[in-house]
């Protein structure tokens, strides 16, 4: 009775859990429910009703950030905004929200429906709140994501544009394109799931611009969200720079805009959905870039280049390694890695320390390191005066600790606090290789602490090798291990040319193919003997007489052979010795044979053995391509073994034909 009960009480844990993990599960798929609440003046408050956060293990409380679509080009990022509509309609908000150290998806984004009557007054439009500061250092163009990508999820992309130029009626109208999906990437990194325009965008082709060569444009700026860059640069056509960008990215959008006025800001909207494929790429940095291009050609034409992590999860602190997939062939100790960490300041309150550490990967040289942006913007703490807001650096062995001391980042549940990019912080600095390090990933992480609260650890920034592929040549010579009769068909020696195909420079286990010529010198291979076949006589040079005792025959072959590695299996135990092992086939390319009649003889009433007395050919065979044959191998070699030259020698059993042959080699990479 007791172990039945007991069977049950596990069977109803074990039903109740499953059922929690389907409800679980099933509270992702549940939209983000939007609230409105219209004043008397037109203005529209937001509020939302989202799922309940579960918290990750040992990681900071789980928080919502906000992104409203108010849906006639306007947008916020806070909380729960107000907003007022110029005009009377229909309308259809939008909320995305991203969970924040949180195990689950985001709340899927469904568009609301939102009526609004009259025009609001004069009164009340001058009183509604302005959009955070959008562009960066008076640039004409500005991109904004609502969050980092995760693989397999929409993310939106803002994209800003305004007039700065002036009231040249060229200057108000022009194109707006947006270049995607790095050529840096084999897959793509983004499908665009949705445009949103409000304000009469026509779309275009940004290749009938290349076309139209009239547009000469003086200078254009150029910014990369590390830091604005306002220098001009040689003059150059629109043709020219849009070809750049091409050669940069496969994908692009192009709209035409007109009758933009002067300072006037406009956005639309690029919901964008994340490759399945990036899922292998995270943490890996990818761009996108934007281009305003005005149709007076003399108006400056904008650049802005925007940098993305693929993240796993929603964490605020990251960290990152640029260009993170590297040419080991090209790699030098003067190879620099730039590297940023990111973080933000999630609590109730301002802190006043940062202090970040970061371990440095062996390869690395700890003593090359540079810091070259920070935000906050600080000085170096020992050019500093006491108190002052300053960044210090604490080496060790293997490691470093950034820390900002007097600083004031804002929290993001900090009340007043509107503009989440207040809260947010990071640290770039580069740093060069030790020396030609082993090929093997290598990984970086950071762990940040703000004030005295517990430690908040980032992600492993990885750096990564190519594969690359290295050419390679054998030269060689090789000889019968077993009997001659053991060994028909191939011969007793051969000379070999062969090519291989394997990853560059490999440091410990990887695969090579391999492509061997051979030619086989010769091989005597015994048929067969008539034994005693006359009694006739015939006088010798001596004066004696002899019969012929026999005739023995035998097959001479010249062959030319092609032998086939697909799976080489190799292991580099250091630079020096490596050892591997494999199967191929051999196939006859030409072969050449001749049939030899050998005849004996002995001296009548002696007894002495036959004596050999003649040879002759008595039959030439040819053939084309002929014998497929398999057999195995292991192999030894020393010298240079990661590149060559490196010389080797390799055991060879035949399968199909039971032979044992040496074969002794010279080989070099390229």
């Amino acid at each position: 009775m007791r172990t039945t009960l007991l069977l049950l009480i596990s069977l109803w844990s074990l039903l109740g859990n499953e059922a929690n993990a389907q409800q679980i599960l099933a509270s992702d798929t549940i939209p983000a429910r939007l609230n409105y609440f219209i004043s008397e003046g037109g203005t529209v408050k937001f509020d939302s009703e989202l799922r309940e956060l579960r918290q990750v293990a040992g990681a900071p409380t789980p928080f919502y950030s906000y992104y409203w679509e108010f849906g006639d080009g306007n947008f916020s990022f806070l909380q729960k905004p107000t907003h007022t509509y110029t005009d009377s309609g229909l309308y259809r908000p939008r909320l995305y929200a991203t969970n924040n150290y949180d195990d689950g998806n985001p709340p899927p984004t469904r568009p609301g429906s939102l009526k609004i009557k009259s025009k609001p007054t004069v009164r009340t439009l001058i009183a509604q709140q302005n959009h955070p500061d959008f562009f960066k250092d008076k640039h004409s163009i500005s991109l904004k994501p609502n969050r980092m990508p995760r693989p397999q999820e929409e993310m939106v992309v803002i994209v800003g544009y305004k007039n700065n130029i002036g009231n040249s009626p060229l200057a108000k109208s022009g194109t707006i394109a947006l270049f995607y999906n790095d050529k840096e990437f084999e897959k793509d990194n983004f499908k665009v799931a949705d445009i949103r325009l409000h304000h009469n965008e026509t779309k275009t082709n940004i290749d009938q611009l290349l076309q139209i060569g009239a547009l000469n444009n003086k200078n254009y700026n150029y910014y990369a969200d590390r830091g604005p860059n306002n220098n001009s640069v040689s003059s150059s056509t629109a043709s020219k720079l849009i070809q750049e960008q091409k050669a940069l990215f496969r994908n692009s959008e192009a709209w035409k805009y007109n009758n933009l006025s002067t300072d006037e800001e406009r956005f639309l909207f690029i919901s964008l959905q994340t490759t399945p494929e990036m899922i292998k790429d995270t943490n890996a940095v990818v761009n996108l870039s934007a281009m305003l291009i005005p149709d007076d050609p003399l108006a400056d034409i904008d650049i802005f280049k925007l940098e993305l992590q693929i993240v796993a999860s929603h964490d605020p602190n990251k960290m990152i390694v640029k260009n993170k997939w590297m040419n080991y062939r090209f790699l030098s100790k003067q190879k620099v890695l730039t590297y940023k960490v990111k973080f933000q300041n999630t609590g109730k309150g301002p802190a006043k320390l940062v202090n970040i550490g970061v371990d440095i990967p062996d390869a690395l040289d700890l003593s090359t390191l540079k810091i070259i942006d920070s935000s906050p913007k600080v000085i170096l703490c020992d050019s500093a005066y006491s108190g002052q807001s300053c960044l210090d650096t604490v080496k060790k062995k293997d490691s470093i600790n950034f820390v900002f001391r007097n600083i004031y980042l804002p929290g993001v549940q900090q009340q007043g606090v509107n503009d989440k990019d207040s809260t947010k912080g990071f640290i770039e600095y580069q740093i060069r290789f030790k020396e030609k390090p082993k090929k093997l990933p290598f990984s970086s992480s950071a762990a940040i602490i703000f004030d005295k609260n517990e430690p908040i650890y980032t992600n492993k920034a990885k750096g990564t090798f190519r594969p690359g592929i290295s050419p390679g040549i054998i030269v060689g010579y090789g000889f019968e291990a077993g009997s001659s009769q053991a060994a028909k068909g191939y011969g007793d020696k051969n000379y070999t040319i062969g090519f291989s195909i394997s990853p560059y420079s490999p440091f410990r286990k990887y695969l090579q193919a391999e492509v061997f010529l051979n030619n086989y010198n010769y091989s005597n291979d015994f048929l067969s003997t008539t034994g005693k076949i006359s009694r006739d006589t015939a006088l010798t040079d001596n004066g004696r007489y002899a019969s012929i005792t026999h005739r023995d025959y035998y097959q001479e072959t010249k062959k030319f052979n092609m032998d086939l590695v697909p799976v080489h299996l190799r292991y580099n135990f250091n630079n020096y010795i490596g050892i591997g092992a494999g199967a191929f086939t051999s196939i006859t390319l030409y072969e050449k044979s001749k049939k030899i009649q050998r005849t004996y003889m002995n001296i009548v009433e002696a007894k002495e053995s036959p004596i050999f007395v003649d040879e002759r050919y008595i039959g030439e065979e040819s053939k084309g391509f002929s014998l497929l044959s398999a057999s195995g191998f292991i192999d030894l070699q020393f010298g240079l073994v990661r590149k060559g030259p490196a010389i080797g020698i390799r055991y060879l059993q035949g399968i199909t034909h039971k032979d044992q042959r040496i074969f002794t080699y010279l080989s070099f990479k390229l």
